[in-house]
């Protein structure tokens, strides 16, 4: 279920202004943000501004958000050197998928050679 805003998600939160991050992009619909806590170089959490728990509960409807999503991350990679050499744009969906916080995000990572499988 959609809602434009759980005040118990953390995330919801950070875009909120409640609780503090390091901004790198922002506009009406997303807000990217640094990862606390990196697995990478670069890793950037690309973030929709309205509460949808995952992937999982998109529908076709949300596609203007998803190219959105995904044109901010690739130029946010421009901007950060890694475009050329190559990164990496993943979301995971549910527990088993490695999701820790129930908000949908997409993690931008680069900046060295990523493993594959990665978990």
């Amino acid at each position: 279920m959609t809602a434009d805003r759980d005040p118990g998600c953390l995330f919801c939160r950070i875009v909120a202004g409640e609780l503090p991050s390091t901004r790198e992009h922002e506009d009406d619909a997303i807000l990217a943000i640094r990862d606390i806590a990196p697995r990478a170089p670069t890793h950037i959490l690309v973030l929709s501004k309205a509460h949808i728990p995952s992937a999982a509960d998109l529908t076709e409807a949300h596609g203007p958000l998803l190219g959105r999503i995904f044109a901010t991350a690739a130029d946010l990679a421009r901007r950060e050197g890694i475009a050329d050499r190559g990164y990496r744009v993943v979301t995971n969906v549910g527990a088993w998928g490695g999701q820790t916080v129930d908000h949908l995000h997409f993690h931008l990572m680069g900046g060295r050679a990523l493993q594959w499988p990665p978990g």
